[in-house]
């Protein structure tokens, strides 16, 4: 447990409610030199594509019911960063890092005369549809007005009423749906969700940058002469100059990023705003230096200066997550109150924190529990319990489909290339649960903190876990370490006295595209050598698909219940510019945590987690396609053991022994 006292942040009053071997030469990558680190923090793409068969969708097993969640249409924050140009391969957390840019030189770029977008107009109003149908075969949907033949006429007559007769397969309980109206993101009214009364300074300008930046300009007031965008590379700087804002090439270090922001947050009236969606800057020396001078901060994950994640000298422990986080934890006990700070506020971890509350009421509902709804962390834990969660995974599919296929020595992602790699080879992290009753012989146990968590000694993207999403049904999951996967668990940690009474086990199930299972595959291979050139799939590049990411609340009276969000590359087209499915996830969870900072601006230093997940998820729902709960009575047995003896617990089959492939 924490030894800081936990509890939820104060919600608004006036609102509602990411083999160690070190990389052996410095990669190429396409796009912007900026990285997003995070759990889906997503870094600039460059233009090359992989082609794929579209993924089957149907799955072992059908949900046995599903919950409707909420409407897909407005808003999303974009949560990855893009400061310094990562390369992973520095070699000491402690030694300064060398950058690729000159530390100490900043170019700085001046706006071209612009007009800023600011519009301010009601969000529609949600709109209660029917059931939603699987989509069934392309039906006729007109004959035309004129037709020269009779045989024409009598052949586009008898392919219309085949289409209209052939029956749509549809599920034996079909989720209910909260849809938004019909509209372009053009002719959509954005609703201003709050005005940053100072200075405002983004930096990182990678995938999530760029997807963030047109969601700042819809949902909030700024002064443009005020607002500056930071990033080593200047590849899509006129993206930002074009709109009158500010653009700096630089990268920050440990050196210079108090030179480079002191002038930037302390002239003017007004409280500032920082933005940070960078990789190789260190989000604690960020936020400690943006609180000392009364600036709200947000950011998508703990990140450390260059050096932490591939030093080959440091222990496995000291590389973790856990360790990343228990400094911010830190810090936040030896200086509670003051100025907010959200940490690590994007898809995940983030939404999806705000994701477990729902399920959880979702599950507490339909069980017949009776209860109120929490208002402090012993209370959401003590429900947690009550409920009967052993577990939650963050379940996630992505099935988007690049155009072309990949080459050979290349990494292709949906999001950071540089993120990915840099948490695929942390050691696999997961928070541990009371339910367990057996341990892997690799596991470790840490000796400080709130030790909620454990790790293995082995890299997380090559660890795999079996768990459920709704399309697939039962897949294969890659256990790659996630802040969230230990916040959470955390957060639901139950204590009486010095004695631990409950704590569910958490851990991130991921599913990556398929050119991104591919890159992992041949690094692996490869003995850990990373590829040569690293590309970023942005939106243009992609054929179709969805990125399905929610959480697997297990173990309870109605077995699994899976609640999350299921955008489609197409939705995401019409919603906002700059980013794919896997992106707006993200950005539209920064713009939930700014929104909420601004409402609350003296919370302290606060993690998702702590925050009000209704109000966050009423800005960000409009940005994430269907929202929905699914019931499955899928478990990790299921189907086993097949044509070969395995080691399993058949008493309990959400035990870990269970779950992880051995």
């Amino acid at each position: 447990m924490t030894d800081d006292p936990k509890g939820d942040a104060p919600k608004a009053t006036a609102a509602k409610p990411a083999t160690r071997r070190k990389p052996a030469a410095a990669k190429t990558t396409t796009g912007s030199a900026s990285g997003s680190r995070t759990s889906r923090t997503k870094a600039s793409a460059s233009k090359t594509t992989a082609a794929a068969k579209p993924a089957a969708a149907s799955a072992a097993r059908k949900p046995a019911a599903s919950k409707a969640a909420s409407k897909p249409a407005a808003t999303k924050t974009a949560a990855t960063r893009a400061s310094a140009a990562k390369g992973p391969a520095a070699k000491s957390a402690t030694a300064k890092p060398a950058t690729a840019k000159p530390a100490a030189v900043s170019k700085t770029i001046a706006p071209a005369t612009a007009s800023a977008a600011n519009p301010a107009t009601a969000k529609p109003a949600d709109t209660k549809a029917a059931p939603t149908k699987p989509r069934a075969a392309k039906t006729a949907a007109s004959k035309p007005a004129a037709q020269k033949t009779a045989a024409a006429k009598t052949a586009t007559a008898a392919k219309a009423s085949a289409a209209k007769t052939t029956p749509a397969k549809t599920p034996a309980k079909k989720p209910v749906t909260r849809k938004a109206p019909a509209k372009s993101a053009a002719s959509k009214s954005w609703p201003v969700h709050g005005t940053i009364t100072g200075p405002l300074v983004m930096i990182g300008l990678g995938s999530i940058g760029k997807g963030t930046l047109p969601l700042i300009e819809r949902h909030f007031k700024f002064d443009k002469s005020r607002f500056t965008v930071i990033d080593p590379v200047d590849t899509d700087a006129k993206l930002v100059t074009d709109k009158g804002y500010k653009f700096q090439k630089v990268a920050l270090t440990p050196e210079n990023y108090e030179e480079v922001l002191t002038p930037l947050l302390s002239e003017g009236e007004g409280q500032g705003f920082v933005v940070n969606l960078s990789v190789d800057t260190s989000s604690l020396d960020l936020m400690k230096f943006c609180r000392n001078l009364g600036v709200l901060y947000i950011d998508t994950v703990v990140e450390p200066w260059p050096g932490f994640y591939f030093d080959d000298t440091a222990k496995a422990a000291d590389r973790t997550n856990y360790a990343l986080r228990e400094t911010v934890r830190k810090e936040k006990k030896k200086n509670p109150g003051g100025t907010t700070a959200v940490s690590c506020c994007g898809a995940n971890p983030g939404m999806v924190s705000w994701f477990v509350k729902q399920a959880l009421v979702d599950i507490a509902t339909d069980t017949g529990v009776k209860f109120d709804e929490p208002s402090s962390q012993k209370d959401w834990a003590k429900l947690m319990k009550k409920v009967g969660v052993k577990g939650i995974h963050i379940a996630e599919r992505d099935t988007q489909r690049a155009k072309k296929p990949k080459p050979m020595d290349e990494f292709w992602n949906t999001w950071s290339v540089e993120g990915f790699l840099s948490e695929g080879f942390q050691p696999a992290e997961l928070g541990w649960g009371t339910h367990e009753t057996w341990k892997p012989k690799n596991a470790k146990e840490h000796k400080k903190g709130c030790r909620a968590a454990i790790y293995l000694e082995q890299p997380g993207a090559s660890t795999r876990v079996r768990t459920w999403c709704p399309t697939p049904g039962p897949q294969y999951g890659f256990l790659v370490t996630h802040n969230e996967a230990i916040s959470i668990a955390d957060y639901f940690t139950l204590e009486g006295g010095k004695k631990l009474k409950y704590r569910p086990t958490c851990h991130y199930a991921y599913h990556p595209a398929n050119v991104a299972v591919l890159s992992l595959h041949e690094l692996f291979g490869s003995a850990g050598k990373i590829q040569e050139k690293l590309h970023v799939l942005d939106e243009s590049e992609i054929q179709d698909g969805i990125d399905e990411l929610g959480v697997l609340l297990y173990g309870h009276k109605k077995n699994a219940y899976w609640y999350g969000s299921q955008l489609s590359v197409e939705e995401t087209r019409k919603l906002a510019p700059y980013q794919n499915a896997t992106g707006l996830q993200v950005t539209s969870a920064v713009l939930a945590g700014m929104v909420w900072a601004l409402e609350n601006p003296e919370a302290g230093i606060v993690e998702t987690d702590e925050m009000d997940y209704k109000r966050c998820l009423e800005i960000q729902k409009p940005y994430l396609g269907p929202v929905k709960g699914y019931y499955t009575d899928w478990t990790p047995l299921d189907g086993r053991p097949g044509f070969y003896p395995e080691d399993l617990d058949t008493s309990d089959p959400w035990q870990f022994k269970n779950i992880l492939v051995r």
